[in-house]
């Protein structure tokens, strides 16, 4: 058993109270049968969480909807084993869908998993993503260290010269400080070309 599905399969056991419907999902190998639990009414959110999770990692694009609202969810377990499972989900809407919820304002509380998932897939939206959550957690008094955090060591990861103007915000914020001085020592300097040879100089 995958090492993140025993960690989930735990969490759900207390979540499911010991019910025996968990064993026989986790029972299940026909993905047609754990993509119904998916919309069939009156299923507990537990079993949705753990059919998604399964099918994402089967790389069942069915699963994509759930894991997304999942990832935005307001309990951090669930988000980490939604972006877990996205990332090894293989669908291209996937860096779409977590840049917007990195960037979205009204949600930001629960942005630090998405924003981990966009450094994760290192997509073209991860970058413009994490510079515009990061810049707006520069504001005066933010509460949200740990996503500002977040993107600055993303940033760092993924090496980007688009990254420095906003890294370098950063630098004056004494809690993001020593992490934008390590995230901007991780960024290329790019080569000067080089000057006009000048006769007999070696």
């Amino acid at each position: 058993m995958d090492e993140e599905l025993r960690s989930l399969t735990e969490r759900l056991r207390a979540e499911a109270s010991g019910s025996v419907a968990l064993d026989r999902l986790l029972a299940i190998e026909d993905p047609d049968a754990l993509a119904a639990v998916l919309t069939e009414p009156g299923q507990p959110l537990w079993a949705r969480e753990l059919a998604a999770f399964r099918l994402g990692l089967r790389g069942d694009r069915r699963a994509f909807e759930s894991l997304v609202l999942l990832l935005n969810h307001r309990d951090p377990p669930r988000c980490a084993c939604a972006a877990y499972a996205l990332a090894r989900l293989g669908d291209p809407r996937t860096a779409r869908a977590a840049a917007a919820l990195a960037t979205n304002e009204l949600r930001v509380a629960y942005a630090l998993h998405p924003v981990r998932l966009l450094v994760e897939l290192r997509a073209p939206e991860a970058v413009p993503a994490l510079i515009t959550t990061l810049r707006r957690r520069l504001r005066p008094h933010d509460p949200y260290r740990r996503v500002a955090l977040a993107c600055v060591d993303g940033l760092g990861e993924l090496g980007d010269a688009r990254a420095e103007p906003v890294l370098n915000e950063a630098l004056a914020h004494p809690a993001l400080a020593e992490a934008a001085v390590h995230a901007l020592a991780r960024i290329p300097r790019q080569r000067r070309a080089p000057g006009p040879r000048i006769p007999g100089q070696r």
